[in-house]
């Protein structure tokens, strides 16, 4: 069942920040940060104005409703990451095996897990900075897709297949997350 009338949220651009369109892509950039995503639907509709935008939907069904709920949030998470980035902390937590943990170019490794003769690697998505500070990883970023894939990356190379996990409870885990919206 169809809503009735106008559905629009607001979101609000602080100073220093430009949002524009780009065919179906908005770019949000601030002080040498870019982001760019593509938002589209057509019975959706972007506008900049001011220091606004707009996402509204005429006469939205629940599918439409959604996305302009959708939208507005992919908005404000691009403009929360230009401006301060977002942090993820994870934990290494071992009891058996003394886990070695690096970064290699694009990838994580992690070296003796559970005595394992091979490494494991995860993905790094692009614009993500991972620093290892002892037994504690952290993830930067402006990007919260990138920065959260990146954690679960590395939180999935160390899932532990054959044993109790009540038992081996090694791995990487993510313990905090700072600037999430």
């Amino acid at each position: 069942m169809p809503v009735t009338g106008l559905l629009e949220e607001r979101v609000k651009v602080p100073d220093g920040v430009q949002v524009t369109l780009e065919g179906e892509e908005v770019v949000v950039a601030t002080k040498g940060v870019t982001l760019r995503r593509k938002l589209s639907h057509p019975r959706v509709l972007l506008a900049v104005e001011g220091q606004e935008v707009h996402v509204r939907s005429e006469y939205p069904s629940r599918r439409e409703g959604a996305l302009v709920g959708t939208f507005a949030a992919h908005l404000r998470n691009m403009i929360e990451g230009v401006t301060q980035g977002f942090t993820y902390e994870m934990k290494v937590v071992y009891s058996h095996f003394p886990i070695k943990a690096g970064v290699k170019g694009t990838e994580f490794v992690i070296e003796n897990f559970l005595g394992e003769k091979f490494p494991r690697r995860a993905t790094i998505l692009i614009g993500t900075k991972v620093e290892i500070q002892g037994d504690r990883v952290v993830l930067t970023g402006p990007d919260i897709e990138a920065v959260s894939q990146t954690a679960a990356n590395i939180e999935q190379a160390t899932k532990i297949k054959g044993f109790d996990p009540r038992v081996f409870q090694d791995g990487i885990y993510i313990t905090k997350k700072a600037g999430e919206a």
